[in-house]
């Protein structure tokens, strides 16, 4: 049996854990070769392990995507190995959730990095490959949070940028091939979802409970639901879809 992504190669950040993990998996299940980019050396070495478990192989690479050189270099081991680099996710985040006036300068800092100088670098590291190539896939992982969020000044304003980046992306490599679309989950039941229960110090259960009522599916979401969106992007099939944000939250988003 075939896979949808057969000689593909996919490149997925913040891949270790969560809702990357979950993007990594379906990948690599539907016959992608799959490397994943992490800071997080030890959750990638247990996530490499889980997935050799299973029957499957990916390349880890330990790097910062705030680093320029790191990304770089990430990438063109991953060209070097597998031949290409067809699919690029941005998805390494954090989260440093405070209200505005108790929010400081590193909670700000820190969160624009990551998310918005991270997916610069690696959109940037990936476009020559794909550009040579004529053929690429960009996915940028947002949030629900880019229409506002309380508590989340810095998360909101990164993952609205991210949502600007997708469109310009998508104008400027359309012709060479490539395009670029951005996924914005819901309430997805992660770790980062159980460091905000922590952080508001609610049991993780009822904190589920409670986002499950404003969600008209009456129910979470799961990593899966986000890397079906993230499959349909990456799809060969999707080649006239670019510059798109589709919200995965259960339920509909303006």
């Amino acid at each position: 049996m075939t896979g949808r992504f057969d000689g593909r190669v996919a490149f997925v950040t913040g891949g270790s854990r969560g809702i990357g993990k979950g993007i990594a998996h379906k990948f690599v299940e539907e016959g992608a070769k799959v490397a994943i980019v992490d800071i997080n050396e030890e959750a990638l070495a247990e996530t490499a392990q889980e997935f050799k478990e299973k029957g499957y192989d990916v390349l880890t690479k330990t790097a910062n995507v705030v680093n320029r050189e790191e990304i770089e270099e990430a990438m063109e081991e991953v060209f070097k190995v597998f031949g290409s680099v067809d699919i690029v996710v941005n998805n390494a985040g954090i989260i440093r959730d405070n209200l505005l006036f108790k929010m400081s300068d590193s909670d700000w800092d820190q969160v624009m990095d990551v998310h918005l100088k991270g997916s610069f670098n690696t959109a940037r590291a990936a476009q020559k490959y794909m550009v040579d190539q004529k053929y690429g896939r960009i996915i940028n992982i947002s949030s629900t949070s880019a229409l506002g969020n309380r508590g989340q000044a810095n998360y909101a304003t990164a993952k609205a940028g991210l949502q600007g980046f997708t469109k310009t992306l998508a104008i400027e490599l359309g012709k060479f091939g490539i395009t670029a679309n951005a996924v914005a989950p819901g309430f997805i039941e992660t770790e980062m979802t159980k460091e905000t229960a922590r952080r508001v110090g609610v049991p993780f259960d009822d904190f589920v409970k409670y986002n499950v009522q404003t969600i008209p599916v009456a129910r979470s979401g799961k990593p899966a639901d986000i890397a079906n969106a993230v499959a349909f992007f990456a799809d060969e099939a999707s080649s006239f879809v670019s510059g798109q944000v589709i919200y995965v939250a259960g339920g509909p988003r303006d």
